[in-house]
């Protein structure tokens, strides 16, 4: 961890738990760094307060997270915050754990509809849970449902695989504000939703018989981690979250990642991702993998591609082919910006008409 002292000189931006500034590292410092702070945990700077600083993720040049974060404001503290039930630990022994109230642990008063007999104590009864690998994916999925089903209540689950506080996410904050999401759940270690679950499986479990969800939606929070190894990247967890899915008795969709721009091999067509965590990882019980009909050569490929790795799966995979008329449309009426991988959707638009594929096909479950 690299750490840096800074004196913050104003504001960029803000959105619900986050705010960027414009912080000057030291006297001669020409440019200053974009530092974000998560009020809730080291409360709001204001102009001319001195900030301690990590600053491992900007000097890396990383993408994705590629911001200094504000540590502490060591000489103006928050207050503490109002007594409050809960005894999970998030972030555990870090120096910025924190303790949240679970929407499954003993003090919740929702505490008796999970621990019940069937169905609410293990069974999903068939809701559609839509689960992708990157995080991108959020706002296109969400599209494709309501391109179908414009009421249906969508509850996001984030899983721990990248960014821990869903504050993060701007596309969140946005999906939320324009009502696009009806409720969020941050599970494992990932923390800062509506609700806060200890697994994926009692956040599914709470997402349909507390949040009273038609649709979940399964996606690790931004900054997906890859190494270029069939193994190493923490979308494996995509397969772990359509066979959670499956044991629950929900009716899992896989999202496929795909790309016609992506300039590294295992990525083009549909990506090594998509293929080890849907091909390998997920063994339980059927789920399905929506393409778009083709239109052209891509999209001819994918589905090849997608059929193939239907017959090789561990698990019963299933491919649905899905009409693609007006996903488009539905795309560019999202509140968020969309991208991936620094590709927008006019430059790239194969993977968001997957996810959206994804999403139309989960909300036409609802009618069947």
């Amino acid at each position: 961890m690299q750490w840096r002292e800074g004196i913050v000189e104003r504001e960029l931006s803000r959105w619900p738990g986050a705010v960027e500034y414009a912080v000057r590292l030291a006297p001669g410092d020409p440019e200053g760094v974009r530092a974000l702070a998560y009020p809730a945990i080291v409360g709001e700077p204001r102009p001319g307060d001195r900030v301690l600083l990590n600053v491992s993720a900007l000097f890396r040049g990383l993408g994705t997270g590629g911001l200094a974060l504000v540590v502490a404001v060591p000489d103006r503290l928050p207050t503490d915050p109002a007594p409050a039930d809960g005894h999970i630990v998030k972030a555990r022994y870090t120096p910025q754990q924190q303790m949240f109230l679970a929407i499954d642990e003993q003090d919740s008063p929702h505490h008796a509809a999970l621990t019940g007999r069937f169905p609410a104590a293990g069974d999903l009864q068939g809701l559609p849970v839509v689960v992708a690998d990157l995080h991108s994916a959020l706002p296109a999925v969400v599209a494709g449902i309501r391109a179908d089903a414009p009421s249906a209540r969508v509850v996001y689950l984030m899983t721990d695989g990248g960014a821990l506080p869903l504050a993060f996410s701007r596309a969140v904050a946005g999906l939320r504000s324009a009502g696009w999401l009806h409720s969020t759940v941050t599970v494992g270690q990932a923390f800062g939703g509506d609700h806060e679950a200890v697994t994926l499986h009692s956040g599914l479990l709470a997402a349909r018989w507390v949040l009273d969800a038609d649709i979940a939606v399964v996606i690790q929070g931004p900054g997906n981690v890859g190494t270029g190894t069939p193994w190493g990247f923490s979308g494996v967890a995509a397969g772990e979250a359509l066979n959670a899915a499956g044991i629950l008795h929900g009716r899992g969709v896989a999202t496929l990642r795909v790309s016609d721009s992506d300039p590294r091999d295992r990525h083009r067509g549909i990506s090594h991702h998509s293929s080890t965590a849907y091909g390998r990882v997920a063994v339980a019980g059927r789920f399905a993998m929506p393409v778009p009909l083709p239109s052209n050569e891509f999209q001819e490929l994918v589905l090849r591609q997608a059929q193939e790795l239907m017959s090789e799966a561990s698990g019963l995979a299933i491919v649905e082919v899905v009409p693609q008329d007006g996903l488009l449309t539905a795309l560019r009426s999202s509140p968020v910006r969309l991208s991936t991988m620094g590709r927008g959707v006019e430059v790239d638009p194969e993977p968001f008409l997957a996810a959206a594929a994804a999403g139309r096909y989960a909300a036409r479950l609802l009618d069947a």
